[in-house]
């Protein structure tokens, strides 16, 4: 019964695409007004994101890919929406995905690993729609799964800006150093374990690999709480850590909290997190392991507006580097503008650093099976909860 219904809706949406979601009225043939910046090509298209377990004001994720969906689409002239889960299970993601074709939506972006099983149980039903998926290994979705022609998966090196935030924050001085993850999922693992390699790699070429030590766990959730917030305080109070490298969304939070009693430093992840890591102390983010989210988003976004989605359907392509002289070029850096540069740690030694991994001078293992050798002191301790 449902694929007859997704056969009907995909008819319908072929013959008469309406928007309908948000409660924004929109011409039956799918046009909009001139003085919004439509056309009849690119109203042909109308847009929807879906977000994961988390919500668009994270400051991370889901906040980063609304925004970028929004910007887009304002700018083109195209109908968008968001639509948030009632709670954190494949069902009722699905249930989203059915809600925003029934809306009349026919490209639906997806931001994070979570969407694996939503793709599997939507991609093929309607298979009029296009999916863009972020964070969506072959992993995820199982190595015995082909993915559909009306999908796009991208993926990222996170090991990579992983390391130059490790590598940097030891070149800048800091010798006890902390890793805060989310949940224990690939990416948040290899951005983890791409900054103990950064980290002990600056140490060595240091010569102090016996005064660095890193404190290393997961939240178990990718949101602050009072038990996270205390455990960070022992980080911070007790222990003596100087900075730690929060990556898992809005876990930050209890780590900035901990933080700001103390003076302490953080470093942020996916996207340049300065402006909101600053607000708990002035000066408390010294750098941030981004990857291109909106970048993504809004090229392929312009690739299917321009009707170029068949060069990527059915394809998850892995982003990283892809200019060694130009860093903010990559799809994974250190913000240029914001990060704490200093004597130990320049902008051209950054470059260098980019230069050499682009080359392949220094390498950067994507190995998440166990915690990389290190001849720092590494202390891992699991899940806090």
């Amino acid at each position: 019964m449902k694929k007859f219904l997704a056969l009907l809706l995909a008819l319908v949406m072929s013959l008469s695409l309406v928007a309908c979601g948000g409660g924004d009225d929109a011409a039956a043939d799918g046009s909009t007004d001139a003085e919004d910046g439509g056309s009849a090509e690119t109203a042909a298209y109308q847009v929807a994101m879906i977000t994961d377990y988390g919500d668009i004001t994270d400051q991370s994720f889901n906040q980063t890919t609304y925004e970028a969906c929004q910007e887009f689409c304002d700018a083109e002239g195209l109908q968008f929406e968001y639509y948030k889960p009632a709670g954190d299970s494949t069902a009722e993601r699905v249930a989203m995905v059915d809600a925003a074709v029934a809306d009349g939506y026919n490209v639906i972006v997806m931001p994070g690993y979570a969407f694996a099983e939503t793709i599997k149980e939507t991609a093929e039903l309607y298979p009029d729609v296009t999916f863009i998926a972020l964070d969506v290994a072959q992993g995820d979705l199982g190595e015995d799964y082909t993915l559909p022609s009306n999908v796009y998966c991208a993926v990222y090196q996170e090991e990579l800006c992983g390391y130059m935030a490790g590598y940097a924050a030891v070149k800048l001085g800091y010798t006890h150093l902390g890793v805060l993850g989310g949940m224990a999922v690939p990416a948040v693992q290899r951005f983890g374990y791409g900054f103990v390699q950064g980290a002990d790699a600056a140490a060595v070429e240091m010569g102090i690999a016996d005064q660095v030590v890193m404190e290393y766990a997961y939240g178990n959730q990718f949101f602050g709480d009072a038990d996270i917030t205390a455990y960070m305080d022992n980080w911070y109070q007790t222990l003596g850590v100087e900075v730690v490298f929060a990556s898992g969304g809005g876990i930050y939070t209890s780590a900035a909290e901990a933080a700001a009693k103390v003076g302490g430093k953080l470093i942020g992840v996916d996207v340049d997190q300065s402006a909101n890591i600053n607000t708990y102390g002035e000066g408390m983010c010294v750098t941030s392991a981004m990857k291109g989210l909106a970048e993504t988003v809004k090229h392929m976004l312009s690739e299917v507006v321009a009707g170029n989605f068949a060069n990527y359907g059915g394809k998850i392509e892995t982003l990283g580097l892809v200019n060694g002289d130009d860093p903010t070029a990559n799809y994974v850096q250190l913000p240029m503008e914001t990060t704490q540069w200093g004597d130990g740690f320049t902008q051209d030694d950054y470059k260098a650093l980019v230069k050499a991994m682009y080359d392949g001078e220094v390498t950067v293992s994507n190995d998440i099976s166990a915690m990389p050798a290190t001849t720092i002191t590494v202390n891992f301790a699991g899940n806090i909860k």
